[in-house]
């Protein structure tokens, strides 16, 4: 029997001393991997934010990782995630093959590898959001009329409390829906539900624990196990919006495009069948504009209202603002931020504390390169701590604070430090910023001015211990909705 055992013990010896990892020459430093799973179990799954940072503590800022056999290198800090995002842009600018990109099978925007299909869809959906009036009075009139359906929501709970979470998660769609379809859905619509729902598992299901086990033990991926609810959710996903494209076909006049899935099927009869423009393309296209416009400022606006709550003197001074600024005019305007020193510098600093994307979408370099003094070969994945920068504490006054002064210089003006990084940097920066500090700005100056948000009583201490993911959300919370000012006065 001893002898049976002992012969275990050498053969799985003999198997890790085979399976070995070993780093590649001058390759970034971090824990020794264990074969197989490599630094799999050195993390807490639930939320690694404070692993990674006690790794940089003693590796350094640019250190690695092995997820299964598969080499990682983190990037932590603002001058390194600078040098890899910006000033060696084309060397890190790929995507790794991972869970979330075989489930998408690199279609799209955000997930296509850094080449020819990635540069002209990217070009197309810049060109047709400006078009169709990002940074312009045709986008800021879509926000300000979506904001009448969400004051109608909200007027009715004056007075007691409601769970905002998917409420902010249905504006927000509406307007990537106005854009995409030009159509919007009512709040609670089984549709809108469902693309929530199923984007938000994803979200989540994407940097966690199932996700991880995808990515290190290939040999598991056939199995029946957590991991695939997210191909589950993205077939259901693909067929509700190959649905709506086809209803939406049936009213499309060639060449004059009410909205961006006309620009893209006017586009397809435009170019050859070699084309990086398909059906299938637009499919992808629709869902990444749709997740890239909705779920970081929902989240963001989540955790804003949650700040203000438990911070009611920010609250107030930001109302005090923004009723001088606004008076008597109807509606905000995206121009009034210029006037808004305080609240612009609130809103920033929310951002900052929601770090909605901590560890960016990953990359990945595409060719052998250099970094820090660090050789880092090509297809190795790269991971840009964002959570590193927006708190560095050489960066920021008050870095592990909720303080807006952040953002405002000694003269009490807005002024953006260049750690500010929530939407990422270099040529993959999200697709969805410009929408987003639109949206953001409008919704919460809209809501400030008409309301106040109170913590309820019953609702015990706040959680401000957010649900980790791809993206970040705060837990579910009820807010407490007074109305500032008569309606009639609005």
């Amino acid at each position: 029997m001893l002898g049976s055992w002992l012969l275990v013990v050498f053969c799985v010896c003999l198997l890790f001393l085979i399976i070995r990892i070993q780093r590649p020459k001058n390759f970034p430093p971090g824990p020794p991997p264990i074969p197989l799973f490599g630094n799999l179990f050195q993390f807490t799954l639930k939320n690694p934010l404070k692993d990674f940072e006690k790794l940089a503590e003693r590796y350094g800022n640019v250190y690695s990782l092995y997820v299964g056999m598969k080499p990682v290198v983190v990037l932590h800090g603002l001058k390194v995630i600078r040098e890899a995002l910006v000033n060696k842009a084309a060397d890190f600018s790929g995507r790794p093959q991972n869970l979330v990109r075989d489930v998408t099978r690199g279609k799209g925007i955000i997930l296509a590898d850094y080449g020819v299909q990635w540069k002209e869809h990217r070009r197309f959906a810049l060109m047709t959001l400006r078009n169709f009036g990002l940074g312009k009075q045709s986008m800021e009139n879509r926000i300000l009329g979506e904001l009448q359906h969400l004051v109608a929501r909200l007027e009715k709970h004056v007075g007691s409390s409601m769970y905002p979470q998917t409420l902010f998660h249905d504006a927000a769609s509406n307007i990537i829906y106005l854009v995409l379809f030009g159509i919007r859905f009512d709040y609670g619509d089984e549709i809108l539900k469902v693309y929530v729902r199923l984007y938000s598992e994803n979200l989540k299901l994407a940097n966690g624990t199932w996700a991880m086990i995808y990515d290190a033990l290939p040999m598991l991926r056939s199995l029946p196990l957590p991991f695939k609810k997210a191909f589950d959710n993205y077939s259901t996903l693909t067929t509700l919006t190959i649905n709506m494209i086809s209803k939406h076909k049936t009213t499309r006049v060639a060449g004059k495009p009410r909205d961006l899935v006309d620009c893209y099927l006017d586009e397809l009869d435009k170019r050859s069948s070699e084309s990086t423009f398909n059906e299938e393309q637009l499919v992808a296209f629709v869902m990444n504009l749709h997740i890239a416009g909705t779920d970081t400022t929902s989240n963001t606006l989540l955790t804003a209202i949650l700040y203000l709550m438990i911070h009611p003197h920010v609250q107030k001074r930001c109302q005090m603002e923004v009723d001088k600024v606004i008076g008597n005019k109807p509606q905000p305007s995206f121009e009034d931020r210029h006037n808004m020193p305080y609240t612009q510098a609130m809103i920033h600093e929310i951002q900052r504390l929601a770090n909605t994307v901590p560890l960016s979408v990953f990359h990945c370099t595409t060719k052998d390169t250099e970094l820090m003094g660090f050789t880092i070969p090509k297809g190795t994945t790269i991971i840009p701590n964002l959570s590193s920068v927006l708190n560095e504490e050489d960066q920021w006054k008050f870095s592990h604070d909720f303080n807006p002064s952040n953002f405002l210089n000694e003269q009490g003006e807005f002024e953006k430090p260049d750690a500010f990084l929530p939407f990422s940097t270099g040529p993959r920066v999200c697709l969805g910023e410009g929408l987003a500090r639109m949206e953001l700005f409008l919704f919460l100056v809209t809501l400030l001015r008409q309301f106040e948000f109170v913590w309820p009583e019953d609702a015990g201490e706040p959680d401000f211990n957010p649900v980790f993911g791809i993206t970040m959300s705060p837990k579910p919370y009820r807010m407490g909705v007074r109305l500032r000012q008569p309606a009639e006065e609005m």
